[in-house]
C-alpha cells in the first residue's frame, strides 16, 4: 500500500468525522511529523476490542513517521466521562484508577509500538490548575454549548440530575491537547464533542486547533455498543478460546463490521464477502471462524487460533471436551479445612464430598461464591456431565480425573 492509500484509508476506513478535512489532508500530505493525540480513561482494568480498534489507527499513524502522543487520563477517570452515559457517572478513587491502571501499557502494547510513542498522565498538568485556570477556560464556552450535546439535552429534558464535574469533563479533555500541543486528535464518534472543546481551548491559549478524526464505535457480541457495563465485550487478553466462542455467539449481521473496524482486511475483499454474502455463497458461520482466527492471531498467535478453532469444533459440534483442558490436583488438607467440621471427614481419605460452589471458587472458574451461585443457579455448571441444580450439592472428588464445567467453554479436570 503507497502513503497516499495509507492516508486515505485512515481518513475513509471506519470514519465518522473529519474536522477539518481539508486541513487533514493537507497536514497528512505535507511531510511535517504530526503529534497525534489519543486520550484514553482506565476506568476498568481491561481493554476491549472496540477500544483497541480506535488504538490500532494510532498504529496506522506511526507506520507514516507521526508521533503517537497517549495520553492515560488519571485524572479526568476520576471525573467520569459522560459521553455515552445517560445517567450520572459516579467518581472514581485514585486507589481504583491506580489499580486498573496497572496492566494498562502493556496492553496498549499489543497494539502500537509504546517505546516510540510519547506517555503522559494527564494529572501532571490538570493537578495543577488553580481555580483562576479552571475559570479563564470555563469562559470560553456557554452552558446553552454543554447541553446542547444529545445525552444532556436528554438527561435535562427528562429531569435527570446532571452535576457541574461532569460539564467541566470537556474542558479537562480540551486542555490535555493544550498541554501536549496536539495537531491531530483521534478517538471514537462518541467524544467529538470532547474533542472539539479542544480545539476550542488552543485557540484561546493562542495554538493551531487541532484537527479531528472520530471512528466507528464497535457493537458488542449482542448487537449493542460494546460495553463493560453490559457484558458484551471481547477482550484483547481474553483466552484464545474465549474470543473465539463469544466471536462464533455474536450476530451475523455484525461480523463484516469487525472486518472492517477491527481487523486489516482490505477493504475490496470486504465487499466481495459482502456480496458473497447477499448471493448465498458464503456462509455466515463459515465467515465468524474466519474473523475468530484473524482476531485471535492479531492478540495471541496463529497456532493460538488453530487450536481454539480445534476446541470450539470438538466442544460444540462433537460435544466433547478441549484438547488442551486445564488440569489441577486438589489439595488433601483445603478438602479437610473445607469439612473440619465433621470429625469423621479428618480421618485420611481416598474420597472427598465438597460442595459445588467451593470447588468453583478453588479451580478458579468461578472468581466469588456469589458467582458461583449465580451460575449454579442458571443451570450453567456440569460435573462429569451432570448438570448441578442444587447450590448446596456436594461432588466426589477422588485420584481419577473427572471434569467440572462452567457455561459452554470452561473446563477443568481435577483429582486428588
Amino acid at each position: 500500500m503507497t502513503k497516499e492509500q495509507k492516508i486515505q484509508e485512515l481518513l475513509t476506513r471506519g470514519t465518522v468525522d473529519l474536522i477539518v478535512k481539508k486541513d487533514l489532508e493537507e497536514k497528512l500530505k505535507s511531510g511535517k511529523k504530526l503529534r497525534i493525540k489519543y486520550g484514553v480513561d482506565p476506568t476498568g482494568p481491561k481493554i476491549h476490542l472496540g477500544r483497541a480498534s480506535t488504538m490500532r489507527k494510532l498504529a496506522k499513524f506511526q507506520e507514516l513517521g507521526h508521533q503517537i502522543v497517549l495520553i492515560v487520563g488519571d485524572f479526568t477517570a476520576q471525573i467520569g466521562d459522560a459521553s455515552d452515559k445517560t445517567n450520572e457517572r459516579p467518581m472514581l478513587t485514585y486507589d481504583d484508577i491506580k489499580k486498573n491502571m496497572e496492566n494498562y501499557l502493556p496492553q496498549i502494547g499489543q497494539v502500537i509500538d509504546i517505546k516510540k510513542a510519547e506517555v503522559h498522565y494527564n494529572s501532571e498538568w490538570l493537578g495543577k490548575l488553580d481555580y483562576f485556570d479552571i475559570c479563564r477556560q470555563a469562559d470560553n464556552f456557554s452552558v446553552a454549548q454543554i447541553l446542547d450535546r444529545e445525552n444532556f439535552s436528554k438527561r435535562y429534558k427528562e429531569g435527570t440530575r446532571i452535576s457541574l464535574r461532569e460539564l467541566f469533563y470537556p474542558l479537562m479533555q480540551g486542555y490535555d491537547s493544550v498541554a501536549i500541543k496536539a495537531d491531530i486528535e483521534i478517538g471514537g464518534s462518541d467524544q467529538l464533542f470532547n474533542m472539539l472543546a479542544g480545539r476550542t481551548l488552543q485557540k484561546a491559549y493562542n495554538q493551531k486547533p487541532q484537527d479531528v478524526i472520530t471512528y466507528e464505535l464497535m457493537d458488542g457480541t449482542d448487537g449493542r455498543k460494546m460495553s463493560t457495563s453490559w457484558g458484551n465485550v471481547i477482550l484483547i487478553e481474553d483466552e484464545p478460546n474465549d474470543i473465539y466462542g463469544k466471536i462464533m455467539s455474536m450476530r451475523d449481521e455484525g461480523v463484516l463490521k469487525y472486518f472492517e473496524l477491527a481487523t486489516d482486511m482490505e477493504m475490496q475483499e470486504i465487499q466481495k464477502i459482502k456480496k458473497d454474502l447477499k448471493a448465498n455463497k458464503l456462509n455466515p458461520r463459515d465467515l465468524k471462524m474466519r474473523l475468530a482466527r484473524e482476531i485471535i492471531t492479531m492478540y495471541h498467535s496463529e497456532k493460538d487460533a488453530l487450536n481454539a478453532e480445534e476446541n470450539f469444533k470438538k466442544v460444540f459440534q462433537d460435544k466433547g471436551v478441549p484438547k488442551d483442558i486445564k488440569e489441577e490436583k486438589i489439595d488433601k488438607k483445603w478438602l479437610k479445612l473445607k469439612l473440619k467440621n465433621d470429625k469423621k471427614e479428618l480421618v485420611e481419605r481416598e474420597e472427598y464430598s465438597v460442595n459445588i460452589l467451593d470447588l468453583l471458587v478453588k479451580t478458579k472458574l468461578c472468581s466469588s461464591k456469589s458467582e458461583a451461585r449465580r451460575v449454579v443457579e442458571q443451570g450453567g455448571v456440569k460435573f462429569n456431565k451432570k448438570i448441578i441444580k442444587n447450590v448446596t450439592e456436594n461432588v466426589s472428588v477422588d485420584k481419577g480425573w473427572k471434569i467440572l464445567q462452567k457455561g459452554k467453554r470452561h473446563f477443568v479436570k481435577i483429582k486428588l
